[in-house]
């Protein structure tokens, strides 16, 4: 039986969740995530895990915040006036938003922090500085 090497594409279920136990995704209600391996389309922990999995092969995987989507970054904490927003927004914690820069490429922001006259906004992932686990089960090798 084979098993999963570099540059291969897989089809895999899984449910990943914070160490706490919270699940944060899961494929367990819809179609396997298929990926090609090496292409850098997932974090490197998982891309690792799947590795020398065969089809039908379970597990749980610690992912280190190193290897999933890294610590969190304190220049990605921006001020923003409440003036810069729409003015149809009622700013909240948790919200999320989205600007263009110069370039015109978009960056995603939530907002963490909401005073009287602006507003902190973080731009890192939702899950940096977070250890993952992940349980996989191997369904294809294409």
């Amino acid at each position: 039986m084979s098993q999963v090497k570099e540059n291969d594409t897989v089809k895999v279920h899984y449910t990943g969740k914070l160490k706490s136990g919270q699940i944060f995704d899961s494929s367990l209600e819809r179609e396997p995530l298929e990926f090609t391996l090496g292409q850098g389309m997932l974090i490197p922990g998982f891309e690792k895990a799947v590795i020398d999995m065969k089809v039908n092969d379970k597990k749980t995987v610690d992912i280190p915040m190193e290897e999933a989507y890294g610590d969190v970054i304190k220049e990605l904490f921006h001020k923003v006036e409440k003036t810069q927003l729409p003015p149809e927004m009622e700013p909240a914690v948790g919200l999320g938003l989205a600007s263009r820069d110069a370039q015109g490429n978009e960056h995603q922001f939530r907002i963490v922090e909401v005073n009287e006259d602006h507003v902190i906004v973080d731009g890192n992932h939702p899950l940096a500085g977070q250890e993952l686990v992940f349980e996989l089960e191997l369904v294809e090798i294409k």
